[in-house]
């Protein structure tokens, strides 16, 4: 089916193609029904009350109930996009572009004005804040970002201070306005990097392949890696209760390199500094869901749990099924699309986000890729994938129906 016609397809019934609908002899299933008379089995989740102004994407973090799953894309402002790519001729410095708010807004608006995502999410790097509390980098053509001053010793430690936010003005004026423009019709975000994964980058100097210097300094030096983890936890706290209060509705946690890390290493040296985090955010901003995604996840899914987030994004490499079985239903959950499939024809995309969906459930559930939008990705392909979500929707008289049964009957 091309675009143009799954468009015409969903016009001609109104405002859904295909509905999502209890119809099962189970209380965890569900059915979605579409056109084509497809049924695919779908698991229920507990109901709770929610605020009638919260963006769709907030009530499904929380697990309200949604008339469809709300669905949105890391890097979904980028350079696949022709007007992304047309700016950064214009402004070819990067640190220039993700830290000047008129620049700012504008990427971050640039998709949420072509495709109409549920989630729009301010466009910027888990490096940014890092010059505010002590640690300059630059960004360079090939090798990415880079510290020149590396912390991987006491006497090094010394260079910190605590985040000095009046440095980072240009993302609370950014978030103030895109919560301006896009008002309730979709969540404005936020994001941080985990402390671990900030780490990286400050021990190694820039970007790595091998963790080595890192990793062993598990063993060399844990008191410093703990100081310097410690430090992190707090500054990036802070940074997220400052997003929050600039506008932010959800705050996403990107623990990017944790999957690098043996379950039991995660255990000990990323997990505590991110549970303390939003221990810290839970304190200030109680209501603002926080997403924790990890590249590479499988094996710590079950731990990323004990973290207390609201909300565990799922890599494409993980079943959503299985993982929606391994986390249970009192979590919410986001993804997990392969980003590959978006270069696929699009019948083939349109039947894995079915999937995806239907392996996730009714309740709980943020569309999203398992990874970011990769370079050279269709914008038709992107504008399919929102399209379709939108066709989608759950049938309200069965989750109404559930409220008042013990148990679903066929």
């Amino acid at each position: 089916m091309s675009f143009s016609s799954l468009t015409s397809a969903c016009s001609s019934l109104g405002s859904s193609c295909v509905q999502l609908g209890f119809h099962s002899n189970s209380l965890d299933e569900v059915l979605i029904s579409s056109s084509k008379g497809r049924k695919l089995a779908l698991k229920r989740f507990n109901v709770s009350c929610s605020s009638s102004s919260d963006p769709l994407l907030v009530k499904a973090a929380k697990g309200y109930p949604v008339s469809r799953p709300p669905a949105w894309m890391m890097r979904q402002a980028g350079r696949y996009m022709a007007v992304y790519r047309k700016l950064a001729e214009k402004y070819p410095s990067f640190r220039e572009r993700s830290e000047t708010t008129d620049l700012i807004v504008k990427i971050s608006l640039q998709p949420w004005e072509a495709f109409r995502p549920d989630g729009v999410i301010i466009f910027s790097d888990i490096l940014t804040p890092l010059p505010a509390f002590g640690v300059p980098f630059d960004i360079e053509e090939v090798r990415g970002p880079v510290i020149q001053s590396p912390i991987r010793s006491e006497e090094q430690l010394k260079a910190l201070h605590p985040i000095d936010l009046e440095k980072l003005q240009f993302v609370g004026e950014s978030l103030k306005i895109l919560r301006k423009e896009v008002g309730d019709h979709a969540a404005v975000l936020g994001f941080v990097g985990a402390p671990w994964t900030i780490a990286t980058y400050i021990v190694e100097g820039g970007t790595t392949r091998t963790y080595t210097t890192i990793k062993s300094m598990c063993h060399t030096a844990p008191h410093v890696l703990r100081a310097l983890l410690s430090h992190l936890t707090q500054a990036i706290a802070d940074y997220i209760i400052f997003q929050v209060e600039s506008g932010a509705h959800c705050i996403q946690i990107f623990d990017s390199w944790g999957g690098q890390l043996p379950p039991h290493m995660w255990e000990h040296w990323s997990e505590p500094y991110i549970k303390e985090i939003v221990s810290l955010v839970r304190s200030k901003c109680p209501e603002t869901p926080i997403v924790l995604y990890i590249n590479g996840n499988g094996g710590l899914l079950e731990r990323m749990k004990g973290t207390g987030v609201d909300v565990i994004g799922l890599d494409w490499t993980v079943d959503m099924e299985d993982g929606r079985r391994r986390l249970g239903s009192e979590i919410s959950v986001q993804g997990n699309v392969d980003p590959a499939y978006l270069f696929s024809p699009l019948p083939a995309l349109t039947d894995e986000i079915l999937r995806v969906v239907k392996s996730a459930g009714p309740r709980g559930h943020i569309l999203n890729l398992g990874h970011g939008v990769l370079v050279g990705t269709p914008e038709e392909a992107v504008a399919h994938f929102f399209e379709v979500t939108r066709s989608l929707t759950y049938d309200t008289s069965f989750q109404n129906r559930a409220l008042e049964e013990p148990k679903l009957v066929v």
